[in-house]
């Protein structure tokens, strides 16, 4: 994917704005950082990060591309309104986080979400035959409502990823797993709260983080925000407005994707927001 870069740039500015999977396309801004790695007129990263997370799958994706970028540059992250879950976890990747006073960052945690449709099926008469190869094969089915058994599989599985989380923010931040694990409620905190448990570096704006960074790869602050590149019928659609969804598409989307179930980390808020689609896999 070809990226718009001026001659003179030394920081490069990556905008993490929106959630993991939607605004924030996998495959594009994966492949956009990993670029970065080897283009000798950027010394350093910085993060622009306001995000409530998304898929742990695609958040797993960019952290190890973010991280890529700092086995050679300097990566620094800011966060300006939110860096909760998923958008913490790719700060998590950077050296050092800066935050706006009235960001909030936190929300440590994983969720599954999955539907279960039995009395509504049940009511309109509509029952399933299900053949199967395994016990577990149909725990995730709508049809039913889960036994004892899949519900603590699905406990098991959560753990496990939730435990990764807490290993990627411990490595990241330097702290022992049981400090994390004690803020690592799922709950969102103020940047200065943040900052006294040792998620958070530095109370500050963009400008703060821009120069303490390019400090450090020694040149000039000077940003040059790389974006996904879109081609000529994207920009006049949406300059049409026509890549933009009515409420009713909006509703339809947020039912899909109740629907499809899946495991976030994002803030819960979001998750039936006509803004997020878990579709951004790997």
């Amino acid at each position: 994917m070809p990226i718009r870069m001026a001659q003179r740039s030394r920081v490069a500015v990556v905008e993490i704005h929106g959630v993991i999977g939607n605004q924030v396309k996998i495959p594009e801004f994966a492949h956009m950082i990993d670029s970065l790695s080897n283009n000798r007129r950027i010394r350093a990263l910085l993060l622009d990060i306001d995000s409530p997370g998304g898929s742990a799958t695609g958040s797993e994706v960019l952290y190890r591309s973010i991280q890529r970028v700092a086995a050679s540059k300097p990566v620094y992250a800011y966060v300006r309104g939110i860096g909760a879950s998923g958008g913490y976890y790719l700060a998590c990747a950077a050296s050092k986080i800066y935050a706006l006073p009235t960001a909030l960052i936190g929300s440590i945690g994983v969720i599954y979400l999955r539907p279960i449709l039995e009395q509504l099926l049940t009511k309109i008469g509509i029952d399933f035959s299900v053949y199967k190869s395994g016990e577990f094969k149909d725990m995730t089915g709508f049809w039913r409502s889960p036994t004892d058994r899949e519900s603590q599989k699905f406990q098991e599985l959560i753990d496990e990823i939730f435990d990764n989380f807490v290993a990627v923010v411990a490595n990241g931040r330097s702290l022992d797993d049981s400090v994390v694990r004690e803020v690592a409620t799922g709950e969102v905190m103020t940047a200065q709260r943040g900052k006294n448990c040792g998620l958070v570096d530095e109370i500050g704006d963009f400008k703060d983080a821009l120069e303490s960074v390019a400090e450090v790869a020694q040149c000039k602050p000077i940003p040059r925000w790389i974006r996904p590149s879109r081609s000529l019928g994207q920009r006049l659609m949406g300059r049409s407005g026509l890549l933009q969804k009515t409420p009713g598409q909006t509703l339809i989307a947020g039912l899909e994707r109740v629907m499809a179930g899946g495991i976030y980390y994002l803030d819960p808020g979001h998750i039936a927001g006509g803004d997020f689609d878990f579709k951004g896999g790997n």
